[in-house]
C-alpha cells in the first residue's frame, strides 16, 4: 500500500484519523499513529492549556520516539473559530502546536485559512508541517492547491459523520472530479478520500479509485481512547447507517452557530433533532440538550456519525482498528487483484 500520504507521514496504513471535536485527543492521535496510521488532535473549543495537555499525553504514549523531535500526530482547527478569536489566543492555539514539533496542521471551515496557513509557515522554527485543507467541493479544491499550497486535500463527501458542505457531493463523485482536475498537474496534490468509510473493503475501493489514503472518524469515535462516553459509542453499535441525518440541530442546541454559510453536521437523529425540525424554541431545545447530556439521554445528546455507522458494531482499542482496517483493505486489494488476474 504505497503511496504519498505513507511517504510523506511515514506510516504503514494510509490511514487517517481526524480532528474530531470533542472526541479526539492525546490518547486517540497517538494510538492511531501507534497501529501504524496518523491520529490528529482537535484544537476545537478548548483554550491552549487544554491543547498542550493533550499533546504531551500524546507524547507520552508514542511507542516509536522520533529522532529528530517530532512529534507524528497532527492538529486540526477550525477556521472560523480562529477568526472568531482575539488575534493572541489564536496564535497561542497555533503556537502551542508548532512548539511541540507536531508533524501536521489540519484546517477547516475558514473564510481566510491562507492568513492562519502562511503564520504557521512563517512561524515554523525548521521545516514546515504538513498541511491538510478539507475541501467539500471541486472549487474548493482548486483553491487550496493553487492558494494555499495544501500539502494534503482532503476531499469529503456529503456521507461524512460531523461537519462538512450541505452543499458536497457524494465521495466517489468529488474524489474523481478533484482527481480528474489535477491529473499530470505539476500542482498534483495527495489526496485523500473521506465520507462514511467503515471498513478495509472502503479504504481499498477508495485506493482503487485514485485515492492516497482514507481519513475515517466514526470508527474511531468506538474506541475507549475516543473522549466519547460510553452511552455515546452505545448509541453507535446500536445505530443504523439511515439513522444519520444532516442537520444545525446540534449546534443550535450547543450555541455553535457561527460556521460558515452552507456548512452543516450528520449525526444520530434524536428528539433534539426533530424538536429543531418542528420549529420548538431554542430555548427549550437547549434546556433539554443541556439534560440531556447530564442524563446521558440518547434520545437527546450529540452523536456524530457518518452514513457507514450501520456496519460498525463493536467498541476496539484504536491501535486494533487500524491493524484490522490494514488486514481487511490488504486482503481486498489481494482479491481484487485475483479477480483482474486470474
Amino acid at each position: 500500500m504505497n503511496s504519498c500520504i505513507t511517504t510523506l507521514l511515514g506510516i504503514q496504513t494510509p490511514l487517517v484519523a481526524p480532528p474530531m471535536a470533542g472526541a479526539s485527543g492525546g490518547a486517540l492521535a497517538a494510538q492511531v499513529t501507534n497501529g501504524g496510521g496518523f491520529g490528529f488532535i482537535s484544537a476545537g473549543y478548548q483554550p491552549a492549556e487544554t491543547l498542550i495537555s493533550e499533546l504531551s499525553l500524546a507524547r507520552s504514549l508514542l511507542e516509536t520516539k522520533s529522532s529528530t523531535g517530532i512529534l507524528p500526530v497532527g492538529v486540526g482547527y477550525l477556521g472560523w473559530l480562529l477568526d472568531k478569536m482575539p488575534p493572541k489566543e489564536s496564535e497561542t492555539l497555533l503556537i502551542a502546536a508548532l512548539s511541540a514539533n507536531v508533524q501536521a496542521f489540519w484546517f477547516a471551515f475558514g473564510r481566510n485559512l491562507g492568513k492562519w496557513i502562511q503564520y504557521v509557515r512563517d512561524k515554523s522554527p525548521e521545516k514546515c508541517p504538513l498541511i491538510f485543507v478539507q475541501v467539500n467541493s471541486l472549487d474548493e479544491a482548486v483553491h487550496a492547491v493553487e492558494n494555499l499550497k495544501a500539502d494534503v486535500i482532503v476531499a469529503q463527501g456529503i456521507e461524512s459523520g460531523g461537519h462538512g458542505g450541505s452543499y458536497a457531493p457524494p465521495l466517489s463523485e468529488l474524489l474523481q472530479s478533484i482527481l480528474a482536475q489535477f491529473a499530470g498537474s505539476s500542482q498534483e496534490p495527495c489526496i485523500l478520500a473521506a465520507g462514511g468509510l467503515a471498513n478495509g473493503s472502503d479504504i481499498a475501493l477508495q485506493l482503487g479509485l485514485g485515492a492516497a489514503g482514507v481519513v475515517m472518524g466514526t470508527r474511531f469515535l468506538l474506541s475507549p481512547e475516543s473522549k466519547y462516553t460510553d452511552a455515546q459509542r452505545e448509541a453507535l453499535i446500536t445505530a443504523r447507517s439511515e439513522d444519520t441525518v444532516r442537520t444545525m440541530a446540534f449546534d443550535q442546541a450547543r450555541g455553535t452557530i457561527d460556521w460558515p454559510e452552507g456548512i452543516d453536521g450528520r449525526g444520530l437523529r434524536n428528539d433534539t433533532v426533530s424538536d429543531f425540525e418542528q420549529g420548538i424554541s431554542f430555548e427549550l431545545i437547549q434546556s433539554k440538550f443541556k439534560e440531556g447530556i447530564q442524563n446521558q439521554d440518547h434520545k437527546r445528546f450529540l452523536v456524530w456519525a457518518g452514513t457507514g455507522v450501520g456496519l460498525m458494531s463493536c467498541t476496539m482499542p484504536a491501535k486494533d482498528i487500524v491493524k484490522e482496517l490494514h488486514q481487511e483493505c490488504e486482503q481486498q486489494l489481494k482479491l481484487s487483484n485475483l479477480e483482474r488476474n486470474p
